[in-house]
């Protein structure tokens, strides 16, 4: 399983690889574009629940394959966003580092708003107008 959020650098995307706590393992590791494909760069570790895990910050926009080592064996994720056939004659599976539409930033209007004035400045002096008067209503 595959989950994306928002990461705390600007202009990345978290991406959470999971493997459920039923896959039974000594090793399991993630390999992929992101790591030149390194057999031993990015473990996924067992939380308490026993689930596998593994986190990275990817570049948003951008296309990644990648496929799981599993104790010396290749596997694909059947949760990813897609799949490309490798040199190998199997299939690579694929993220790309965007977040879901419901977890795109949201553009905020400040609540102070740099003021502007509303007619030119003029040096003239203008004559004060003289105020209106209140309406006094007679008690009848």
């Amino acid at each position: 399983m595959i989950r994306k959020s928002r990461s705390p650098y600007p202009g990345h995307v978290r991406v959470t690889f999971e493997l459920p706590s039923c896959v039974w393992a000594d090793r399991i590791y993630l390999t992929g574009d992101f790591n030149n494909w390194s057999k031993s760069d990015l473990p996924l570790r067992q939380d308490r629940n026993g689930v596998w895990q593994a986190m990275l910050d990817l570049p948003m926009g951008r296309r990644y394959e990648f496929r799981y080592l599993i104790d010396g064996q290749w596997r694909t994720d059947s949760h990813a966003d897609g799949y490309a056939t490798n040199t190998y004659g199997s299939q690579n599976s694929v993220v790309i580092a965007e977040l879901p539409e419901e977890q795109l930033p949201i553009e905020s209007t400040p609540l102070i708003r740099e003021s502007q004035p509303v007619r030119p400045f003029s040096s003239q002096v203008v004559p004060r107008k003289v105020a209106a008067q209140p309406i006094v209503h007679a008690a009848a």
